[in-house]
């Protein structure tokens, strides 16, 4: 079957919202959860989840809250965290990989650090059984793939188009998907643009999808309840759950 990965942004609208619907995603089918860590400039994702990046640290937002919100839902689904370098680095990597391995944290999306910049760092997160996914973008060579997926672990994010989360952009990516199939067994899940309409022909050929956007703009949407919302995703994850394994 395959898997369906969701990203929300901790701390918006506030830490009980994230931390139920967490629980709620995870009864919903959600496989993995990817928890945001608000940043001031979250340059791969696209206006919606950097308006929640934006409104969480502005209603105070502090990694602590990540660190305790953690402990709460990470032994109850798969909880990946995804974030910039910067507020990472800054605390450290060792540090921060402790803080992780404690919460039972599976592992780190860092979008904008570079297969050749994370290879220093891999051998810390490894130690403490934690992956650092592997980026995968459609103008990689067959060469540069073979080289970046060697020691994938987890899986592998394979980007949908060149471009940022949410645009709703699309590539053929049949020649891509085929190199990274041809060199690594690891799981090849695909993110960018993915929603309830473009789910079922995005997962062609991979194992997974990863969803951000489409529930951070239900998270947003001032039309409905905040009650609601929850439920709302809910329902979107189901859909997406069943069109990419029909």
């Amino acid at each position: 079957m395959k898997k369906l990965v969701a990203y929300i942004t901790t701390g918006y609208p506030d830490l009980d919202f994230t931390e139920d619907a967490a629980l709620a995603l995870k009864e919903a089918g959600v496989d993995i959860l990817e928890l945001g860590v608000p940043f001031s400039d979250p340059v791969a994702d696209g206006p919606v989840i950097e308006e929640t990046n934006l409104k969480a640290l502005q209603n105070g937002f502090r990694m602590q809250h990540l660190f305790d919100l953690s402990s709460k839902i990470a032994n109850e689904i798969d909880t990946l965290w995804m974030g910039y370098f910067n507020p990472f680095y800054h605390r450290g990597v060792e540090r921060i990989t402790d803080e992780a391995a404690v919460r039972n944290i599976s592992g780190f999306i860092i979008p904008d650090l570079p297969y050749e910049e994370a290879q220093p760092y891999k051998e810390i997160f490894h130690s403490k059984n934690l992956a650092l996914i592997d980026f995968v973008a459609p103008t990689d060579s067959k060469e540069r793939i073979a080289k970046i997926v060697n020691d994938a672990r987890k899986f592998i994010y394979l980007v949908a188009y060149a471009g940022i989360t949410g645009s709703g952009q699309s590539e053929d990516l049949t020649k891509v998907i085929a190199n990274i199939r041809e060199v690594t067994e690891t799981d090849l899940y695909i993110g960018f643009g993915v929603n309830a309409k473009t789910a079922k022909q995005k997962a062609q050929g991979v194992d997974g999808v990863i969803v951000g956007s489409a529930f951070v703009s239900i998270m947003l949407d001032k039309e409905v309840p905040y009650t609601d919302k929850i439920l709302k995703m809910q329902e979107l994850a189901k859909t997406i759950k069943e069109e990419i394994n029909s």
